[in-house]
C-alpha cells in the first residue's frame, strides 16, 4: 500500500512538472531536450526548444522560434521573427507576421501555416494539413504535401518535383498604394511529377511554368508555359 501511494505521488509530481508554463518578458528562452512543458512564451526574446520536447502553444512577440527535431507542440506564432521546425517535428499550426517559416524533412503541421512578410519553405516529406499563405514572400515545396491551398499576393511559388497540393493555388489581386513599389510578376513553377489539384487562379499577371510531367487542375487567369527537365 505504501509503495502504491509513493508511486502515485511521484506520478502526480511529474504531471505537475509537465504542465509548467515557461515565460519571460525580456530575454531568450531555452527548453532542454526531452522535457515536457506547458505553454512557452516570450515578449522580447527568442525561443529555442531542444530535440524531443513536448509543449503546448509556443509564441513570442519579438524573437525567432526554433523547434528541435522530433518535438511535438501546439500552435506556434510570432510577430517579428522566423519560425524553424527541425526534422520529424509536429505542430498544430504556424503563424508569423514578419519572418520566414521553414519545415525540416518529415515534419508536420496539422492546420494552416501562414506568414505575411517572409519566405516559406517545406522540406522533403513534410506535410501541412491546411493552407499555406503569405502576402509578400515566396513559397517553396520540396517533395512536400499540402492538403489545402497555396495563396500569395506578391510572392513566387515553387511546387517542387513530386510535391502534392490538394486545394489549388490563388494569387490574389494586388492592392496598390503609394508605398507599393513591387511591380514584378510573380513566378509560379510546377515541377516534374508534381500534382496540383483544384483551380489555379491568378487575379493579376504572373509567369506560370508547368513541367510536362506535372498534373494540374483548371487554370484561370494565366497561360501555362510547358517545360521539360528539372526546371524552366
Amino acid at each position: 500500500m505504501k509503495r502504491a501511494l509513493a508511486a502515485a505521488l511521484i506520478c502526480l509530481s511529474l504531471a505537475a512538472h509537465a504542465d509548467d508554463d515557461v515565460s519571460k518578458v525580456n530575454g531568450a528562452i531555452r527548453v532542454e531536450a526531452g522535457r515536457t512543458v506547458g505553454e512557452v512564451s516570450s515578449v522580447n526574446g527568442s525561443v529555442r526548444l531542444g530535440d524531443g520536447v513536448t509543449a503546448l502553444d509556443v509564441g513570442t512577440v519579438n524573437g525567432a522560434i526554433h523547434i528541435g527535431a522530433r518535438s511535438s507542440v501546439g500552435a506556434i506564432d510570432t510577430v517579428n521573427g522566423s519560425i524553424t521546425l527541425e526534422n520529424e517535428t509536429k505542430a498544430k499550426s504556424i503563424e508569423s507576421v514578419n519572418g520566414s517559416v521553414r519545415l525540416g524533412s518529415s515534419s508536420e503541421v496539422a492546420g494552416d501555416a501562414t506568414s505575411v512578410n517572409g519566405s516559406m519553405s517545406f522540406g522533403q516529406a513534410s506535410r501541412v494539413g491546411g493552407n499555406v499563405e503569405t502576402v509578400n514572400g515566396s513559397i517553396t515545396l520540396d517533395q512536400a504535401r499540402v492538403g489545402g491551398r497555396l495563396k500569395t499576393t506578391n510572392g513566387a511559388i515553387t511546387v517542387g518535383a513530386k510535391s502534392h497540393v490538394g486545394g489549388g493555388i490563388l494569387v490574389e489581386k494586388k492592392t496598390f498604394s503609394f508605398f507599393d513599389w513591387n511591380r514584378r510578376k510573380p513566378k509560379i513553377v510546377i515541377g516534374p511529377e508534381a500534382i496540383v489539384e483544384g483551380t489555379l487562379k491568378f487575379e493579376h499577371e504572373v509567369e506560370l511554368y508547368v513541367s510536362d510531367t506535372a498534373k494540374i487542375g483548371e487554370v484561370d487567369g494565366a497561360s501555362p508555359i510547358r517545360f521539360s527537365g528539372d526546371r524552366p
